[in-house]
């Protein structure tokens, strides 16, 4: 017995000292065939720019005809995508005062001048918050060897806010001219040497569409089974077509419809959601309803680094529409200036203007707007939009009186409420609510102000909803189910009271 034991034991000593001298040689050849081997890229970026998009500036490249070797389209895609991460390393680096990715994208003495405005920065307490909207590069020179190359990279859109001690002191948008020297190092593209050549300031080259005799008397639309998810799986163009019938024989001439942000693939827009989208356009169209489209529906961010994602968004929906004979007016943003105090007031109208100018760059003949949730914010950007338009959801009585101080403010503009409306839920979470006959009082009233000063308008909404999603009002049941009854037709299909004041003719 004693034998066995001693032989067992043995065993396991001899297993242990082979598994253990198992792992060890393991370890010494890793570290061997590391240190023989060139470091993968992708683990040296503290960025990770390589895995996910994160800046992705409008870039045209000129024809050119450099001096030396010949291009072709790999190399020429492997130049522009070092140059453009240098630009976004060289943002994030001003923004936080780090010197984080500097090293992958910029050569030793680029790095020193860097550096340097980091340095002054970090003592002056100054930060900077920058990006390049547009890039227009021209190839000057590519050496015979393949390792140096010359770009001029004229009219880069560039914008910029200064702050100091978390002030803002500066806030600018130009167009400058680099020129640029990039050296190819294990592989990458390098920045050696950037020199700003000349900058002017931005102007928007397009014209205000003023259109005084603009006649809207619409509703906004989801239908009854998929609110806020229309191009989702349920999907129904049929039953789209439906509605669109019974919009237009009530009398109305026109929908506003909303696009969701993350939902439709942001920067890179889902192309299925995408031809669902154009479905609904040639729907409304063969009814002869006109479309306010509202861009960026359950968007938030504003965040100045992602504006060239957001602007990628807007310039593929856009450019898709643009010439879309259903084409009213593009809404920029659903009620932005409820993301005033929590995302920063000027951030979001800085936002907003950018868009504006993107928009109006690829569209110059349709009417752009901003959906402001209040007849008080209905002042901003008034002298950059076409069309100005507001939310109501307060007192009635008071409408009129506000609706002609602004028309004072604004005289040379059209002027549309393109929400508004009441609840007809009178219960438990609202206990002093109005009900449905009280929602067909509101509407009358609603008509008579409305036609009495010849107002443009678009009511909420066509149907109850069953399901409301918690991003729209919050998970608060006293929130939540007031939302599900602005409809003029309720639940199963059947039209409330208030379906006689959907419109009111003259």
């Amino acid at each position: 017995m004693k034998d066995i034991n001693r032989k067992m034991i043995r065993g396991i000593l001899l297993l242990s000292y082979i598994i253990v001298t198992g792992f060890v040689m393991y370890g010494l050849s890793s570290l061997f065939a590391y240190l023989n081997t060139g470091a993968d890229r992708s683990t040296m970026l503290h960025t990770e720019i390589k895995k996910v998009e994160q800046f992705l500036p409008k870039i045209i490249w000129d024809a050119y005809k450099n001096i030396g070797r010949p291009m072709d389209k790999q190399t020429l895609g492997s130049i522009e995508n070092d140059y453009l991460d240098a630009w976004y390393v060289k943002h994030c680096a001003y923004q936080t005062n780090t010197r984080t990715g500097i090293k992958d994208y910029y050569t030793k003495s680029a790095r020193k001048n860097l550096f340097g405005i980091i340095n002054e920065n970090i003592e002056s307490g100054t930060n900077i918050i920058s990006t390049t909207l547009e890039h227009n590069p021209r190839l000057e020179f590519f050496s015979e060897d393949g390792h140096v190359i010359v770009i001029t990279d004229e009219d880069v859109v560039e914008y910029k806010r200064v702050y100091k001690d978390k002030t803002m002191l500066l806030e600018t948008k130009d167009k400058s001219t680099y020129k640029v020297v990039m050296l190819l190092e294990d592989g990458f593209w390098r920045i050696r040497h950037m020199v700003k050549k000349s900058h002017k300031d931005f102007k928007p080259d397009y014209n205000i569409i003023s259109n005084k005799d603009i006649e809207i008397k619409g509703i906004n639309y989801y239908p009854k089974a998929s609110p806020w998810e229309v191009f989702g799986d349920k999907f129904d163009i049929d039953t789209i077509a439906k509605d669109f019938k019974l919009i237009k024989d009530i009398g109305l001439n026109s929908i506003r419809i909303f696009v969701p942000y993350e939902s439709f693939g942001k920067a890179n827009v889902d192309q299925k959601k995408l031809s669902k989208l154009v479905q609904v356009m040639d729907t409304a169209e063969a009814e002869g309803l006109k479309v306010v489209l509202t861009l960026f529906d359950f968007y938030g961010n504003y965040t100045v680094l992602n504006w060239t994602l957001d602007h990628r968004h807007a310039e593929t929906i856009v450019t898709k529409l643009k010439d879309h004979k259903a084409l009213l007016a593009w809404d920029i943003k659903n009620e932005p200036n409820l993301d005033f105090e929590s995302r920063g007031k000027d951030l979001v109208i800085a936002w907003l203007n950018n868009m504006v100018d993107l928009v109006k760059s690829i569209d110059p003949n349709h009417p752009v707007t901003v959906g402001w949730s209040n007849i008080e914010s209905a002042t901003i950007l008034k002298d950059k939009l076409d069309l100005i338009t507001f939310h109501y959801y307060e007192d009635l009585n008071n409408l009129e009186p506000a609706y002609l101080d602004l028309k004072k403010e604004i005289p040379d503009k059209p002027i549309a409420i393109t929400e508004f409306g009441t609840s007809s839920y009178k219960g438990l979470w609202n206990p002093f609510g109005r009900n449905e006959e009280d929602q067909a009082a509101y509407h009358k009233q609603a008509q008579d102000i409305l036609t009495k000063n010849n107002m443009n308008w678009m009511s909420w909404t066509l149907y109850d909803f069953t399901e409301i999603p918690n991003d729209v009002t919050g998970f608060l049941p006293w929130r939540k189910k007031p939302q599900k009854y602005y409809g003029f037709i309720n639940e199963q299909g059947e039209k409330k009271p208030s379906f006689e004041y959907i419109y009111t003719k003259e």
